[in-house]
């Protein structure tokens, strides 16, 4: 460190000479002098000299000498990342929906801005990572989500302790701007929660499983039982979510995405009722390489059985079934369209089914933003029918993490 700061110093000082050089070289040029003055004699004559007094002589210019300054600071090296290096990576995602049509079961107001997120996200240490995800609605401020993920367990596995979204199913564990469409399915809403579906305080834990060329992956999560989906009224009644998931690529520029789900827990429709969901789900995805920024097709199908224990005044279980079937295609380097089929029975009473049908157009100006139409025809049991169009325009700032393939 030593070596560094004197070979500074020189250099400042080696500078100060070269920019000081025209200064010292017009001070050695002598200033005028009187006749009777010598080449030896000073530039200026003391008063005291026995010599006849002559012409006082111009004071010669005084050298300029570079005064010695501090050493410049030494340079830090400076870490990944910049002066940002202690600080998470954050992002703002915002999602203004409009409606208009008439459904006399939908209340939304014709304009919102229906969910702000903030997320927070950074490196803990070498063996964990934290993300936060808070969301702002017109209901308020609420932790969508909010976990640490411990990436360096023995065994190879991995952990996540927080508040989380479970893995169950494709819906339930995305955030609402990454889906492909403004709204949610039918069999979301009706069987699994709806927008926060099962979001709650709890413990993730997963592994990869060695199957050859298959990506095989195998979790096992238990939550406290506060979702919307399943209520506990004891400590010891907890929520318990399982999923297996596999992942083939087919060709290069294809794979296939399979996953088996199950949930169990306690509800709050009366004491020992109990609710089972069982889901499987299947995704394709299709880019081709040459092609991938402007061609993509994507086809997914998911589907629910619930299993509702009956209050005691029925005595009736409730088993209900709901799926969806969506396609979507990139037709051009920006613009996306699809069409999205639901179907699904109520949780609470099994004999009333609603369906519907939707088709939306996404523009993407940039990856920080997305404009998307949808029309939407949904039939009601009751006999009600709703046709929407939907106006959805989702934007963000700053750095946000890729999410869940």
């Amino acid at each position: 460190m030593m070596r560094v700061r004197i070979g500074q110093f020189s250099v400042v000082m080696g500078l100060a000479g070269v920019l000081c050089a025209p200064v010292m070289a017009s001070a050695q040029v002598p200033a005028p002098q009187a006749p009777a003055a010598t080449a030896t004699t000073p530039a200026v004559i003391p008063t005291t000299s026995a010599t006849a007094p002559t012409a006082p002589a111009t004071p010669a210019a005084t050298p300029a000498v570079a005064t010695p300054q501090d050493p410049a600071p030494v340079a830090q090296a400076v870490p990944a990342g910049g002066g940002r290096v202690f600080n998470p990576d954050m992002s703002v995602i915002a999602n203004f929906l409009g409606v208009a049509g008439k459904n006399a079961n939908n209340t939304d107001p014709a304009m919102s801005l229906s969910e702000v997120e903030v997320s927070l996200q950074a490196v803990v240490d070498p063996y964990a990572r934290a993300d936060f995800f808070l969301s702002a609605t017109p209901g308020g401020l609420s932790v969508e989500e909010g976990f640490i993920t411990f990436t360096a367990l023995p065994g190879d596995f991995q952990m996540k302790v927080g508040k989380l979204r479970a893995q169950f199913g494709k819906v339930n564990a995305q955030h609402t701007h990454a889906l492909p469409y403004a709204d949610r399915p039918l069999v979301s809403q009706n069987l699994v929660g709806g927008e926060d579906g099962i979001d709650d305080s709890g413990i993730s834990v997963s592994r990869l499983i060695p199957a050859g060329g298959l990506f095989l992956e195998a979790t096992g999560e238990v939550f406290s039982g506060t979702s919307g989906v399943f209520q506990s009224p004891q400590r010891s009644k907890l929520n318990y979510v399982g999923r297996l998931r596999a992942y083939r690529d087919i060709t290069e520029g294809s794979n296939i995405d399979l996953g088996a789900s199950a949930a169990f827990g306690p509800t709050n429709i009366g004491p020992e009722a109990n609710k089972t969901l069982f889901g499987i789900d299947a995704t394709f995805h299709y880019r081709p390489l040459r092609r991938a920024i402007y061609t993509k097709f994507q086809a997914r199908t998911e589907l629910i059985w619930s299993r509702q224990d009956a209050a005691v005044s029925t005595g009736v279980q409730q088993k209900s079934f709901g799926w969806y079937a969506l396609a979507e295609y990139q037709f051009a380097r920006r613009w996306y369209s699809g069409v999205r089929v639901d179907r699904s029975a109520r949780a609470l009473d099994m004999t009333l089914t609603d369906s519907g049908q939707s088709a939306f157009l996404t523009y993407w100006p940039s990856e920080f933003s997305q404009i998307r139409g949808q029309y939407r025809r949904t039939k009601y049991a009751e006999g009600l029918t709703g046709n929407e169009v939907l106006f959805q325009i989702n934007f963000s700032i700053g750095a946000h993490g890729a999410h869940v393939f």
